[in-house]
């Protein structure tokens, strides 16, 4: 390899690793600033016995920063609230394109019942369709391990459900979120990714901000060119739902 090029390797390489660093520091700093400005909030909530604070700023901070990235998000305080939620975006969805729907589930259950609860009419559903037919539908549904605030971001463990190509093909992706499950910053999702160990992580990871964008080289940006074009997100901010 010629000097000259290799030198310009290393050069963006470490110039690569130090955005990375420097980002995961902002992150960490970040995180403490948000502990710093709402542990009095929670020491309050904790001694009057009322819903902790943090938990609702953190679904309020990844509804702004999702919306912020083109995404939409309802928030969702009980099942048939999220059924409810489901069912609006689905008839949307229905009337937006004048005819019935194909429907990809994953093999999360929490999201069948939620079909049955919505009593989506008129529209093909499938669990876990192969990857080719996946290309047939228009709405992939999943559930999400986590979320991450600071970014409106989504985190999907493959191990977990049957929902990476679900969440990836069809052009309209909807995800159920659970608020319990929000982290403050990338780092702490991180933490939380690595919880089992280099042998218990996922094959496969995820992470979805907002609706899929791709730029040409002229910086052109289009939206769903390699990925949904729609991405709704309904956060459960009521009793958990997933795994129920």
């Amino acid at each position: 390899m010629n000097p000259a090029t290799n030198q310009s390797s290393n050069s963006a390489r470490a110039a690569i690793l130090k955005s990375i660093s420097d980002h995961l520091a902002e992150s960490a700093r970040h995180e403490l600033v948000i502990q710093k400005e709402e542990s009095p909030q929670l020491e309050i909530a904790q001694a009057n016995g009322k819903q902790d604070l943090t938990s609702r700023s953190l679904v309020r901070r990844f509804s702004e920063q999702l919306e912020a990235v083109g995404a939409h998000c309802i928030i969702a305080r009980s099942e048939p609230e999220a059924a409810s939620a489901l069912k609006n975006i689905i008839q949307k969805l229905q009337t937006d394109l004048s005819r019935a729907l194909r429907i990809a589930l994953s093999n999360a259950p929490i999201l069948e019942r939620l079909m049955r609860e919505a009593g989506i009419n008129g529209s093909e559903i499938t669990i876990s369709p192969s990857a080719a037919d996946l290309f047939d539908y228009d709405v992939g549904l999943t559930t999400t391990q986590a979320a991450i605030a600071e970014t409106g971001t989504l985190v999907l463990e493959s191990n977990e459900e049957r929902h990476r190509l679900v969440s990836l093909l069809p052009p309209v992706h909807i995800a159920l979120v659970e608020a319990a499950n929000i982290c403050a910053t990338l780092g702490e999702a991180l933490t939380g990714v690595a919880r089992k160990g280099p042998s218990g992580m996922s094959r496969a990871i995820t992470f979805i901000t907002g609706p899929s964008r791709t730029a040409d080289i002229e910086l052109t940006l289009t939206i769903g060119v390699h990925g949904p074009k729609e991405l709704y997100v309904i956060v459960n901010d009521g009793s958990p739902l997933i795994n129920q």
